[in-house]
């Protein structure tokens, strides 16, 4: 929640993909600051929820979810 620009792509992307199973994140902007943006992350194999909350709060941002 609250990723507005590149900038906030680049951290959440660099963020994301220093965990090992993650193959590739795709970050879809298309929210605002009060509505959460969408980012796909595909892995070779288990990442769990706390990783992934851990790499998006460390990046700056808020997690809204998790759609697997």
């Amino acid at each position: 929640k609250g990723m507005t620009c590149g900038h906030c792509v680049m951290s959440v992307t660099e963020e994301l993909s220093e965990i090992g199973a993650v193959e590739s994140v795709n970050v879809d902007l298309s929210g605002s600051a009060d509505v959460a943006s969408k980012v796909h992350v595909s892995t070779t194999g288990t990442v769990s929820d706390d990783e992934l909350r851990d790499a998006i709060a460390e990046a700056g941002f808020e997690l809204a979810g998790i759609n697997r």
